[in-house]
């Protein structure tokens, strides 16, 4: 890529912070903005009168002026040379109050607006995509909407407008050698900055990388920490994340190296343009052209630029780096969403919650088809049970009815509407589910069981946790709903966190439920317990069990059994087994399975009785 390649794209992330700037429902930014670039406008026409002031107050204190004008002009000039410094700081202040929330309502905005697009996005993105890095893309883009509007508004503008103005003024009080010797020192300076920074952003952007590659794995090692330590891996995770650590730090070196390189070589140019513009000035007071005091004008004003043009090395390239990381953010607005609603979507109608698949085709890539032709109705009231070999195309089932994916053949519909043609926050709000991994906020036991619904009052939410269970271990709990449950859920048991999962979907009150193997993760004693809570929840509702223990499912209204993405059987438990199929010998496989684990723990139980006390040995 060449290193001009990236210039059209930042424009594209320029042009694309314009709108925040100037909102046509927002007058009071408008007005803000306003008043910030008349504040500017003032504090550079004071700013550029101020070596004038102090020049003149210069001469004026010259030995050959008569007394008077010692005690009078000076006094005048002084007090106006202070309240040019005075009111060119009194306006650049108000200019940084006054645009301040113009910046951080800018920035707020558009991270809104991205953190909605990344919820819109389908699941296939999210799987793809690494959560850690994603949250540090939006984070730099958000402050590099704030570093670039402040230096290239505030900075960058304000300084080239000062620096012809300047040049003007030069011009005008004495000859063009010294406005075309400051134009020019300028120039190389800024085509020095310009091109040794394009040179070194290279290492900048590995330094991105590998800050984002570092932040991903810890963030992933931290969130598997008992996977961590259950393979006893800290070594191999301390060393995969210095790896990524060595490459930010080689990356930083050669950065902050090359840093250095680029300031001596500001610093160079400035003082040779300042020695050629000095020589030419006191050559015009030995030529009687000239005066000290415009010799001090001269040098005030070269001093005065030197700061912002110092200031403009880095604010060039604070900009660059803010509009590569607003690339990188506004990039993600770029991503399709792979399901959307249709033009004209009307919300889910009211109904009875009756479910329907017909013939539905469905490949998360194009060479390797899940679900080939799979039809079933579940009347409303009822409940369907699937249950199959692992890769048969379970779960798929329920992301297609949730609509995480739709269908690449065929139709699903409720209450006879293909979910396709409905809105997805209303066909979402019909649906609850219970999933196997259930994953919990790190906040309070009462916030996870609100966020089935997050407006519901105190009340209801005690109801849920009652008819879930969850009161009963929750008034054990010093903190009671209070009480916090640790990144993903981790201070609960497993028990305990489907119970949470339940009450707040309780606490939704769907019309359709769908338990994606909701108790295959807990022992018998605890998967009995959550089984009443869920046939609570059940009563009434459209349900849809996903299992993979077939003693969960025998009370089903039918049982589907999917092989290979088909239907091989169908049926309830007792006409499967009468079948002696596929569905029979999955339920003597786990009925073995379960008979063995309880025998041999009826033996370990025996073991224990039999086994003589120890005693204590005797100390002799």
């Amino acid at each position: 890529m060449t290193s001009s390649a990236p210039a059209p794209r930042h424009r594209a992330a320029l042009l694309s912070i314009l709108p925040y700037l100037w909102p046509r429902e927002d007058p009071e930014i408008r007005w803000r903005v306003v008043a910030a670039v008349a504040s500017l406008v003032l504090a550079k026409g004071a700013n550029v009168l101020v070596p004038i002031a102090y020049a003149r107050a210069v001469d004026a204190l010259a030995p050959q002026q008569g007394v008077g004008a010692l005690v009078a002009v000076p006094v005048a000039l002084i007090i106006g040379f202070g309240l040019m410094r005075l009111a060119n700081s009194f306006f650049a202040e108000l200019r940084n109050a006054v645009f301040a929330k113009v910046q951080a309502r800018a920035g707020r905005r558009v991270a809104l607006r991205v953190f909605r697009h990344m919820h819109a996005l389908s699941m296939r993105f999210h799987m793809d995509r690494a959560t850690g890095g994603l949250s540090r893309v939006i984070e730099r883009g958000t402050r590099g909407i704030s570093i670039t509007l402040n230096f290239l508004l505030f900075n960058i503008i304000p300084t080239i407008v000062e620096i012809l103005l300047v040049a003007v003024i030069l011009w005008w009080l004495f000859d063009i050698s010294f406005a075309a010797t400051m134009l020019l020192t300028i120039a190389a300076y800024i085509a020095f900055t310009l091109l040794f920074t394009n040179w070194r952003l290279k290492f900048r952007r590995q330094m991105n990388a590998s800050d984002e590659e570092a932040n991903t794995k810890a963030i992933d090692s931290l969130l598997n920490y008992e996977t961590v330590k259950y393979f006893n891996n800290e070594a191999h995770e301390a060393r995969r994340y210095d790896a990524s650590l060595t490459r930010y730090e080689a990356a930083y070196t050669r950065s902050e190296t090359t840093l250095n390189m680029l300031n001596f070589g500001q610093q160079f140019i400035m003082a040779v343009g300042l020695t050629v513009v000095m020589l030419l000035a006191g050559g015009g007071i030995a030529e009687g052209r000239m005066t000290v005091g415009d010799f001090v004008m001269v040098n005030t004003y070269l001093l005065q630029l030197y700061m912002p043009l110092n200031i403009l090395g880095f604010a060039y390239r604070e900009i660059r780096q803010g509009l590569t990381d607003m690339e990188q953010m506004f990039s993600l607005l770029d991503v399709p969403r792979e399901v959307q609603d249709a033009p004209g979507a009307k919300p889910l109608a009211a109904g009875a919650g009756g479910i329907a698949f017909r013939d539905v085709r469905f490949a998360y890539r194009p060479d390797r088809e899940i679900l080939k032709g799979v039809s079933f109705e579940v009347p409303a009231g009822r409940m369907l049970a699937i249950v199959g070999p692992t890769g048969a195309g379970k779960s798929t089932i329920s992301r297609l009815l949730f609509r995480f994916y739709d269908v690449t053949g065929g139709a699903v519909e409720i209450d006879g509407q293909d979910v396709r043609a409905v809105t997805q926050d209303s066909l979402r709000q019909a649906i609850g589910v219970v999933p196997q991994d259930t994953v919990l906020f790190n906040d309070t036991i009462r916030y996870n069981i609100a966020y089935g619904r997050p407006d519901a009052t105190e009340e209801e939410i005690v109801e849920a946790a009652r008819l879930a269970q969850v009161d009963d271990f929750v008034t054990r709990l010093p903190q009671g709903y209070d009480t916090r449950v640790g990144e993903r859920g981790l201070k609960l048991s497993g028990g305990e966190k489907q119970r949470v999962a339940i009450a707040r979907t309780i606490l939704k009150n769907p019309r359709i439920l769908i338990l994606d193997e909701a108790t295959s993760a807990l022992d018998t004693r605890t998967e009995q317990e959550i089984q009443a809570a869920l046939r609570r929840v059940a009563a009434g509702r459209t349900t849809l069990a996903i299992a993979h223990r077939l003693s969960t499912v025998v009370e089903a209204d039918e049982i589907i059994v999917l092989q290979d993405g088909r239907i091989a059987e169908r049926g309830d438990h007792a006409s499967l087994m009468a079948q002696d199929g596929l569905y029979a010998e999955m339920w003597r496989r786990q009925s073995e399975a379960v008979a063995a684990a309880e025998a041999a723990a009826a033996a370990r139980a025996l073991a224990d009785l039999d086994r003589p006390a120890e005693r204590p040995h005797e100390r002799g």
